[in-house]
């Protein structure tokens, strides 16, 4: 396996993508998946959802490269500012993906809380024109051939620190509440998503969830969701790599998501 740092800013060490790139197996391209820690748009929570992620979809036959995008508490830089930096991102594995044995048409994105905001963001407002003022690249090559939230902040009121931290500020306009609230902006040019959440996340609740699959079913898009009875927000792989000292962070039946994740994208052609 060989592993890569690659910068994505020129100005701004921290912020960069990480990548896994298996040894290649004759006559086998693999998928890409980019994978988005959460930490509220504050930090970047990539030691539970970040590199054991990444390590947890190569057995399926994926790459995986781990964004480490703009925060507030380091880089004060605000939206859309990371979903530029994931746009880049996206750039560089479909700009490489004959080095990294990949199909350019197969690069899925996931993500976690915050890093489940941002990924349904690359998948939902990759159109932006920010975005193409800032990359030069053809239109729609950032978009994800299909996105993974998991446990997203969707809303503004589903987690209001999220959206203080997005936007650097705490008297956030209706302007911002209605840019960054992805419920708003499904079309059926969004990219397909399968979603997973717990019923009593205590943090970020299932309502986020709700609300970006209603938005999918009022635009026939199509998506897949799972909600879990009962466990505490942040479960990541739900196993004992990503557990630390929390034991409801291990649940067997919600680690499986990361295997019907990979079977719900074998059906996106």
């Amino acid at each position: 396996m060989i592993f890569k740092r690659i910068p994505l800013d020129n100005e701004d060490e921290n912020i960069y993508l990480d990548a896994y790139i298996a040894d290649p197996t004759e006559g086998f391209t693999r998928n890409a998946i980019l994978v988005i820690p959460g930490g509220g748009y504050g930090f970047v929570c990539s030691g539970r959802e970040g590199e054991p992620v990444a390590m947890a979809f190569m057995p399926y036959g994926y790459n995986a490269f781990v964004l480490h995008y703009s925060v507030s508490s380091v880089n004060n830089r605000t939206f859309p500012s990371q979903l530029i930096e994931a746009s880049k991102a996206m750039k560089h594995i479909k700009d490489n993906a004959n080095e990294y044995n990949i199909d350019p048409e197969r690069v899925f994105a996931t993500g976690f809380s915050a890093g489940g905001h941002l990924c349904a963001s690359l998948g939902i407002l990759w159109h932006l024109k920010e975005i193409y003022d800032a990359v030069d690249m053809p239109y729609g090559y950032n978009k994800p051939t299909g996105i993974m939230p998991i446990y997203p902040v969707i809303t503004s009121n589903g987690h209001v620190g999220t959206f203080f931290n997005l936007f650097g500020t705490q008297n956030l306009t209706d302007e911002q509440i209605y840019q960054g609230s992805l419920e708003n902006h499904v079309t059926k040019d969004s990219s397909p998503a399968y979603i997973v959440h717990t019923s009593n996340d205590q943090a970020v609740t299932v309502k986020n969830s709700l609300k970006l699959a209603n938005a999918y079913a009022d635009a026939g898009m199509m998506f897949e969701m799972h909600i879990y009875p009962d466990a505490p927000h942040g479960i990541a792989l739900a196993n004992k790599i990503t557990k630390g000292s929390n034991e409801k962070f291990d649940n067997k039946e919600i680690a499986k998501w990361v295997e019907h994740a990979v079977a719900w994208a074998e059906t996106i052609k």
